[in-house]
């Protein structure tokens, strides 16, 4: 794959022309690099030239760390479930991946060729971005994560993606999110209709190589075939 670096993100390229798109945000504190090297542990088919997007969040303050500032989708108030969450920083990072998405649209991507995925924080995003967004996308995949702004979710609901193939894997000793939170936002995420395929494996907050190896399943599973014309 041919990697291109920009101030506001990494891609990487098939070498023939991409028929679908995957556009992947990283956790707290790091950058679209971090996830790069999965890439060629997907195994995808060469049947599959998908074109993977790694996009930089913002620098800003982190109330949980300090006040640090690093590379967040959004500041961090409180992990407690019911409390404060950022929700314009929320807001803000879930439009610049709508961004990301209308360039792949642009690119010629059909939005049904679309994946949005994210790790922690940016899985955080992926969730809330995806099942408010205007089109039927492919799929959202959300990594040792919980879902943000749950309150908001029934109204904001997007009609055409109530039915978005949803995948959330979750580490079992996870001490950064427990894994209490990624579960309860997939309860109620079946609560309110959504098919959420759930995976836990014995890790802590990180990836490991049988959740790759799921992912990469889960990926051609919802890519598969010709893209539309």
């Amino acid at each position: 794959m041919l990697k291109q670096a920009s101030a506001d993100a990494v891609v990487l390229a098939p070498a023939s022309t991409a028929t679908a798109s995957i556009i992947w945000l990283h956790g707290l504190g790091a950058d679209g690099y971090d996830f790069v090297p999965i890439v060629p542990e997907l195994r995808l088919p060469p049947g599959l030239p998908a074109r993977f997007i790694f996009p930089h969040a913002p620098v800003r303050a982190v109330t949980i760390n300090n006040g640090m500032r690093m590379r967040a989708w959004y500041d961090i108030l409180d992990l407690t479930p019911g409390g404060p969450q950022d929700e314009a920083g929320i807001r803000d990072s879930a439009a610049i991946l709508e961004r990301f998405v209308q360039r792949e649209r642009d690119a010629g991507i059909a939005a049904s060729r679309i994946v949005v995925a994210g790790f922690s924080q940016g899985g955080a995003i992926a969730l809330h971005a995806a099942l408010r967004h205007a089109e039927r996308l492919a799929g959202v995949m959300a990594l040792s994560t919980y879902l943000p702004l749950r309150t908001t979710l029934a109204a904001e609901a997007s009609p055409v993606n109530r039915d978005l193939p949803i995948l959330m894997c979750h580490g079992q000793f996870d001490a950064v999110l427990p894994l209490r939170l990624g579960s309860s936002s997939r309860d109620l995420l079946s609560a309110q209709g959504y098919a959420v395929e759930w995976k836990e494996y014995p890790m802590q907050h990180q990836v490991c190589m049988e959740e790759v190896q799921d992912i990469s399943a889960w990926l051609q599973a919802r890519l598969a075939g010709a893209p539309p014309r």
